[in-house]
Parts: structure tokens; C-alpha cells; sequence
């Protein structure tokens, strides 16, 4: 009898052990008592399995921007419940998946994804099953209310541009009532896209939502 392999195909790139070990020399190389993974750039096409499996009971802080992660896959997110933070930022994640058990998610980082207003419904949807969630990050993303870039893809500018505004944008592009559907759907969210949601924002978004949900 054969033993599954924790790992997916080799044509899909995800997290590997010899990688895990690799990240983990602050921690004296001990992967199964993670708290913190930071892994950047490293061309990952998917999260994979093996992370839930190895130190998905102790990570807290999961950092994974400027990678090529096309899905939240809820067969690799099943096992991460004590995750507090996860940075999925300048990836082609197109739909918010594989949250709807971590109960102790508080921040959420897709900065320039590709979430549309297509899976918008479903993906708040999943969102509000994160209770404790209280900043939620989607600028650059293709259902968010943003100003185009005049000449250049807003990925060339990089997270921390894309978060100070997009200055030098022209065309709007988006759902001008993104902002406020997301709102009302998520009483318990504090932040979304750095500004504070203030009390009469969300009292004016909870009376649009059933014109924002019919459109």
C-alpha cells in the first residue's frame, strides 16, 4: 500500500517541505510549531496541502504577495484555524474562498487580485464567516472602485503604491457601489483598504444594500 503524497502534481508549484525548512530557521528550523511563514516570490501557483498538515495548528501570520496564486483553494485552507493574518496580495486569486473556518482571521490582504464583481456576492459571502475579521484589503482588485493607470499595469507600482491611492490614474473603473455592499455585509469589518469605516458610513451603506444587491 502506497502512501498519498502531501504534494500536488509537479506541473503545479505550491509549498514544499524542503522550502518550509528553508523559511523556518528563525524558529530553529522546527516547521511543525510555526507562527509566522513568509514566503515572497517564490513563483507559487498554489498553497498546497502540506502547509495545513504540517504547522497548520500553530500558524498565525501566513505572508504570501507577488506570487502567481490563482486560487484559494479550500483543500489547502481547511487546516489553517488559527490563522490571524493572511497576505495574499499582487496574485490571480479571482474568487474569496477556503475562509469559512477561521474563526480567527482578522486581517485580509488581496491587493491587486482579480476578484470580480461576478464572485463578489459569493465571496463576501464566505467573508461572513470570518467573525473576528476586521480589515479586509481588495484595492486593484477589478470590482473596487479605482482610477485606472494612464499608462502602465498597477502592478508595476507595487503594493504600497497601489495602497497610497493610485495617483496617477484617469479612468474609473469598477463598482462604484463595491465599497458600500461590502460594508453592509460585514457589520463586524473596521478597515477596508486602509480607511477607517466610520458609524455613518455604515448606517448609510445598510440603507442602499437592497438597491446595491439588485444590481
Amino acid at each position: 500500500m502506497t502512501t498519498p503524497s502531501l504534494s500536488p502534481p509537479p506541473t503545479h508549484r505550491a509549498i514544499t517541505l524542503p522550502l518550509l525548512r528553508k523559511r523556518s530557521e528563525h524558529n530553529d528550523n522546527l516547521v511543525s510549531t510555526l507562527e509566522e511563514l513568509a514566503l515572497h516570490q517564490e513563483e507559487l501557483q498554489a498553497i498546497g496541502p502540506l502547509l495545513g498538515r504540517t504547522c497548520g495548528k500553530t500558524l498565525k501570520i501566513l505572508l504570501l504577495p507577488n506570487n502567481v496564486i490563482d486560487r484559494m483553494d479550500p483543500r489547502d485552507l481547511k487546516f489553517l484555524k488559527r490563522l490571524e493574518y493572511l497576505n495574499l496580495a499582487l496574485n490571480n486569486v479571482r474568487k474569496i474562498e477556503g475562509v469559512e473556518g477561521m474563526e480567527w482571521l482578522r486581517k485580509l490582504d488581496l491587493t491587486l487580485n482579480f476578484v470580480g464583481v461576478e464572485d463578489l456576492e459569493e465571496s463576501v459571502d464566505n467573508l461572513r464567516e470570518c467573525g473576528s475579521l476586521e480589515e479586509l484589503f481588495l484595492v486593484g482588485n477589478p470590482c473596487m472602485m479605482v482610477e485606472e493607470e494612464e499608462c502602465k499595469d498597477m502592478r508595476e507600482g507595487g503594493e504600497k503604491e497601489a495602497k497610497e491611492g493610485h495617483k496617477n490614474c484617469k479612468r474609473p473603473m469598477g463598482w462604484v457601489g463595491c465599497r458600500a455592499y461590502i460594508i453592509a455585509k460585514l457589520p463586524n469589518l473596521k478597515v477596508l483598504d486602509g480607511k477607517e469605516i466610520k458609524r455613518s458610513e455604515r448606517i448609510a451603506a445598510m440603507q442602499t444594500l437592497p438597491q446595491l444587491s439588485s444590481e
